[in-house]
C-alpha cells in the first residue's frame, strides 16, 4: 500500500466485545432471573444478528465510559401488552439485548401484576417495584403498541403510577428516553408522538430518533410463539432503525 494511502479502518463487531455485557458470574442471580428475561444462551448470543453488528463509534464510547467511570448505564425497559405473544415485549427484548451487549445494566419491568392506577394504595408491591426501578435508572426505553390510534392502557398505566414529583423534584427529570411503537397494520407514529409528549412532560431527554414497526405480526420469527420471547426480529430496515435508536441512546 502506498504510504500516501490511509490505512483502512477496522470496525469491530459486538461478538468481539463480549466483556461489555454483564456476565452470569458478575450478575446477581435474582436480578438476572427477574429482570433479564431477554438473555439468550451463550451459543446463540455468540452468533446471532446482534453479535454481527458493527458499531465502532459506540463501542469506543462504551470502552471509554467503562474505563473512566467503571459504571454502567442503568436502563429501565417498559412494554405495553399482556398478550402471550406480545410484539411490544418481543421488540423490547431485542432492544434490551442490544443495550446489554453494549454494557448497559438493563432491567425489564413486567406489567402483569400492576393494578389499575388508584384502584389500590401506592404501597402495593408492584407499584413500589416500578417506582424503585424508575428511581434507580439513568434512562428508559418505552415500547407501546398502537391501539385505537394511541397508547395501550397497559402501557399508560405504568406511566401513571410513576409520580411526577417527590418533594420539589420530578423522579424522571434528566433521564434519557428512547421511544418505540409496534403496529398491527401499516406504519403509524401516533403512539411515539404520545410517548414523546409524555417524556417531555416528565422532563426527560427524548432522543430525536424513534422506531415504529409496521405489521409486527410479520416481523418476527415463528419460533417462540409460546410467549417465551424467543422469536427474533427479522432482517429489515425496521430492524436497522431499532439498532440506530439504541446506538443513539447510548
Amino acid at each position: 500500500m502506498s504510504p500516501l494511502m490511509p490505512t483502512p479502518r477496522e470496525f469491530r463487531t459486538l461478538a468481539q466485545c463480549p466483556q461489555f455485557a454483564i456476565s452470569e458470574a458478575q450478575d446477581d442471580l435474582h436480578l438476572r432471573t427477574k429482570y433479564r428475561p431477554f438473555l439468550l444462551d451463550p451459543e446463540t448470543e455468540a452468533t446471532d444478528w446482534i453479535s454481527k453488528l458493527e458499531l465502532e463509534s459506540v463501542i469506543t464510547q462504551v470502552e471509554e465510559n467503562l474505563s473512566r467511570t467503571n459504571s454502567r448505564i442503568k436502563v429501565l425497559v417498559l412494554y405495553g401488552s399482556l398478550r402471550q405473544r406480545s410484539y411490544s415485549k418481543l421488540m423490547a427484548f431485542e432492544a434490551s439485548r442490544i443495550l446489554h451487549r453494549l454494557g448497559c445494566d438493563v432491567r425489564i419491568f413486567n406489567p402483569r401484576e400492576l393494578p389499575i392506577r388508584d384502584s389500590v394504595d401506592a404501597a402495593h408491591p408492584s407499584v413500589q417495584e416500578l417506582r424503585d426501578l424508575s428511581l434507580w435508572s439513568d434512562g428508559h426505553i418505552w415500547c407501546s403498541p398502537e391501539q385505537h390510534g394511541n397508547l395501550t392502557a397497559v402501557f399508560k398505566n405504568q406511566i401513571d403510577w410513576i409520580p411526577l414529583s417527590t418533594g420539589s423534584v420530578r423522579p424522571t427529570q434528566g433521564r434519557t428516553l428512547s421511544i418505540i411503537q409496534v403496529n398491527g397494520g401499516s406504519q403509524s407514529f401516533n403512539a411515539v408522538n404520545s410517548l414523546r409528549i409524555l417524556g417531555r412532560w416528565m422532563r426527560m431527554f427524548t432522543i430525536p430518533n424513534q422506531s415504529s414497526l409496521p405489521m409486527a405480526w410479520k416481523q418476527f420469527e415463528d419460533e417462540g410463539g409460546d410467549g417465551s420471547g424467543g422469536a427474533r426480529l427479522l432482517p429489515s430496515g425496521n430492524r436497522e432503525r431499532l439498532v440506530d435508536c439504541m446506538e443513539e441512546f447510548c
